[in-house]
């Protein structure tokens, strides 16, 4: 079980039993705490329970880093608003997306998307409701939706 929060557009918070893992799309960097620092950019790495793989994707000429975060048996893609289908594609099966793409929530087809940015205009052209959380608690692949939902976090 892991739970998922976020006070900031640009921010997705997982909380696992052992850790709180802060990852920044507009900054690019993962913030767990750590003796080393900050991560910055891509690369695969271990923290407390989460596997997590930073993908290095070019986006309008410019380089960006989208994750790819496993815990237990479910994925977590936070991906902000990055929209390009060769980059989508590096990123795989997600079963929870964090994203403000409308695009993207339609190729990787998630069961839970996690609205950053803009949500109104997300849920209007997706055709959904959003409902809003403090924190999303995720307890296992199974007990997410089985038909796709948007939630916003506050």
């Amino acid at each position: 079980m892991f739970e998922i929060e976020s006070k900031d557009p640009d921010e997705i918070t997982i909380l696992t039993k052992t850790r709180t893992i802060k990852f920044n799309v507009a900054r690019e960097e993962i913030d767990a705490s750590l003796e080393v620092g900050k991560i910055i950019g891509p690369g695969e790495f271990e923290i407390g329970e989460a596997a997590i793989r930073g993908i290095a994707v070019k986006t309008g000429g410019e380089q960006k880093t989208i994750y790819d975060v496993a815990i237990g048996n479910v994925r977590v893609g936070i991906i902000g608003g990055i929209e390009e289908a060769i980059s989508l594609d590096e990123l795989g099966v997600a079963d929870i997306l964090c994203t403000s793409s409308v695009r993207a929530v339609r190729e990787i087809e998630p069961k839970l998307v996690v609205a950053m940015g803009n949500v109104d205009g997300m849920v209007t052209e997706l055709k959904l409701s959003a409902r809003t959380e403090k924190k999303l608690k995720v307890k296992s692949k199974d007990a997410l939706p089985a038909a796709l939902e948007v939630v916003t976090l506050v």
